[in-house]
Formats: structure tokens, C-alpha cells, sequence
């Protein structure tokens, strides 16, 4: 399910009804599955797309995530991107406080260069704490003003049960989030679909070919050892232990997992690969109806057109246990009746609601196909009188 997050009551409309699916519409029985992840404190599997659980393991304890806490990091980014407050081309000057960060790093001194490019790459495979701190910086003013923002952002997506003190996730008091609230994160994350280009590589280098060429290696090794994985962030300190929140794509299905409060690297990476597994081996994904499909007409006020067409923003899609018959499913269209010019193609105007058996299952946005101008004063008065003596235009 793509979620686009636009400050409006339909946004909230929207996130509700998405943290509905995800709390009370789980496919899996609690008993299937209940060793995956034994001796991991929490752990959570959702499809990317519908937000369905496939797995739930104490998934809303608060704990401390360590370096996961930069997927919120990368979700900001991304929208400053998006929205051209920066580019991947322009600078970035480290400040002493960028630079004086410990932990996993990259390395940065104080005043040296590097483009919002390369610092993704530090990031997103390096987990590199000054390159997370310098980006904050550059975005917002100062990491305060950043993490104000992260903040915010939680709220924004409706998670109940997250704090952010850092930008990077080292130890610090109050500072916490869930499994649960990671998927929800790490789902927005995964609409801005370049992120993968960073989050999916091994490695790379920075400062290639000068004297303090710094070679980059993914954190996250399911990237190279794991089919399909090509994100999202690992997260370590001894107070949290060993964390990973991954993803991975096959057959059109994108999965989800966090993995929180493992005792080792080794025990982190098999219980990823094994709630991997148990999604892509025991659940088929299956597409309704297309992306861009018209779902009805709403009206428009004040428009040169008197209705715009609205579509599927994605895919509506519904994950189901393999082999299970998709006969119950059926679909509830909820659309606004009316806009008012100006309205631009992809505002939001309702969701298709799949059902199965009257328990709600996924949520997809249906959004304008195209701009709704507005009419000049000529067309509006000739339309308020041919309203008034009875007929239509």
C-alpha cells in the first residue's frame, strides 16, 4: 500500500486505517511459524505493498533500535530530495560535531566536502554515524531541528510507540522504538524507490583514488548472501543487541522484516532469512486490479471539466496463504463525491478497501488521473445559468 503523507484529514483517514490493517488483520495463525525467531526479543513481517502481517512477535515492546534509527534518517532525506530542498550533486561541509561522532563512521573531518550523494552511500551501507549527523545538518540547520523532525514524521505516520533522541541511534535515554513502527517507517521508506539503489549495494568507495580512499561494506550481508534483499539497515550497541530491518522483492511480492534483540550477527542473519523464507514460501500475492485502473468519477467544482476520472494510485493487492482460494475476497470502493478546482493529477480523493469475509485485509489509494483546472468567470456564469433555468453543462 503506498502511502503518500499529506497533512489533510484523508491523510489521516488513510494512516488509520492502515495501522487497523496492520494491528488486528494478521494472516498468519499465532502458532504457524512461532520458532522463526525464538531467541530475538521482537520480530515483524509485513508485505510492502498491502501492509498485511505475515508474522508478529511482540511487535509493539519499545526497545532500542541502534542504527535502524537511520532508516528515519533515510525517509527524510528521501523527501528533501523529492521535494528539491537538496540535490545528490551539491556539497555537504562536515561540521566539528559531524566529525566528532564515534561508533560506525566514515570517517568525516571537520570541514571536509562530500556530496548528499556520497553521504547517502554512507549512510545507507556504511551506517556511517557523522555521515547521518552532517546530513542532518545540512537539512535542517542543526541535528536539534532534525530530530524535531523525525519526531514529527512519527506522529505523522501514526506510530504510537517511538521516540527519537539522535539521528543515529547511539544509547541515549528515551530514545525507542518497536518492530511494528520500523515496518511502518521502513514502508514509507520503500515508496521512494532510488533509496534501494543505496540500501542494495555491497559495496562501494568514498574518496576513490586519493590517499584516504575509504572502502565501503554493507552492514547488512543478506544483501549479497540472501535472493531478492537489497535493504534496509542493520542496528548494533550492547543495550539493543543485534537488530535488522530488511527487505526483499520476489515475484512481485516485497516483504518486510524487523528483527530486534538477537544475541548475534550469525542469529540476527538467520532469523532475517528465516522470516524471509516463511513469507515468500507460505503467501501468494495477487493483483486485483491495476495500477492506474478508473475506480469511478468524482465531480469538480468550479472546474473547466465538471468530473475527473479517479484511479488506483498502485496496484490493489491482497496476500493470501498459498494455495488458498481467492472467492471471498471482495472490494469497497469509499471516494469523495466532489473537488474543487484547482485540483492537481494523484491529490487524494478515497481508497479501495479489500475485504475478505468483512475482515479488511489491504488499502489502496485512489487518486485524480489528471490536473482538474478551473473554469474562466465566462464558463462558471454560463453554467450557473443554465442551472438556474433547469438545464445542465
Amino acid at each position: 500500500m503506498k502511502i503518500k503523507v499529506k497533512k489533510t484529514i484523508w491523510a489521516a483517514i488513510i494512516f488509520g486505517a492502515a495501522a487497523f490493517i496492520i494491528s488486528n488483520h494478521a494472516i498468519a495463525e499465532e502458532e504457524e511459524g512461532k520458532d522463526l525467531a525464538e531467541d530475538a526479543l521482537s520480530a515483524f513481517v509485513m508485505e510492502a505493498e498491502t501492509g498485511q502481517v505475515l508474522y508478529h512477535k511482540n511487535e509493539e515492546e519499545k526497545l532500542p533500535p541502534a542504527s535502524m534509527t537511520k532508516i528515519m534518517t533515510l525517509l527524510l532525506t528521501m523527501e528533501a530530495l523529492d521535494e528539491g530542498q537538496i540535490k545528490l550533486d551539491e556539497e555537504v561541509r562536515a561540521s566539528e560535531r559531524a566529525a566528532s561522532m564515534g561508533g560506525s563512521q566514515i570517517f568525516l573531518e571537520e570541514g571536509e566536502m562530500m556530496t548528499v550523494d556520497e553521504l547517502l552511500k554512507g549512510i545507507a551501507i556504511a551506517s556511517g554515524n557523522d555521515a547521518s549527523v552532517a546530513m542532518a545538518e545540512h537539512i535542517a540547520g542543526t541535528e536539534e531541528k532534525f530530530i524535531k523532525k523525525m519526531n514529527e514524521k512519527a506522529e505523522e505516520l501514526n506510530l504510537k510507540h517511538t521516540k527519537f533522541q539522535n539521528t543515529t541511534g547511539l544509547p541515549a535515554d528515551d530514545h525507542y522504538t518497536t518492530a511494528k513502527d520500523l515496518a511502518i517507517i521502513s514502508q514509507a521508506l520503500l515508496q521512494h524507490e532510488k533509496v534501494l539503489e543505496y540500501t542494495g549495494k555491497y559495496e562501494d568507495y568514498l574518496r576513490q583514488g586519493e590517499d584516504n580512499e575509504f572502502w565501503l561494506v554493507n552492514t547488512n550481508r543478506l544483501v549479497k548472501h540472501y535472493d531478492g534483499v537489497d535493504g534496509l539497515k542493520t542496528g548494533y550497541t550492547n543495550e539493543a543487541k543485534y537488530n535488522l530491518t530488511a527487505t526483499a522483492k520476489k515475484d512481485n511480492m516485497r516483504v518486510i522484516t524487523v528483527l530486534m534483540g538477537a544475541g548475534t550477527p550469525k542469529e540476527r542473519n538467520q532469523f532475517t532469512a528465516s522470516l524471509l523464507d516463511y513469507a515468500f514460501q507460505n503467501h501468494d500475492y495477487h493483483i486485483l486490479a491495476e495500477k492506474g485502473e478508473k475506480m469511478g468519477d468524482v465531480k469538480v467544482e468550479k472546474g473547466r471539466e465538471t468530473t475527473v476520472e479517479a484511479v488506483l494510485a498502485e496496484n490493489a493487492a491482497v496476500v493470501l496463504p498459498k494455495g488458498k482460494s481467492a472467492d471471498d475476497i471482495t472490494q469497497k470502493v469509499n471516494m469523495k463525491k466532489t473537488v474543487t478546482a484547482p485540483a492537481k493529477a494523484e491529490d487524494l480523493v478515497g481508497t479501495l478497501q479489500i475485504y475478505e469475509n468483512e475482515e479488511l485485509l489491504s488499502e489502496t489509494e485512489l487518486v485524480l488521473k489528471k490536473d482538474a483546472a478551473p473554469a474562466d468567470w465566462p464558463s462558471l456564469f454560463k453554467r450557473t445559468l443554465f442551472r438556474m433555468t433547469g438545464k445542465v453543462s
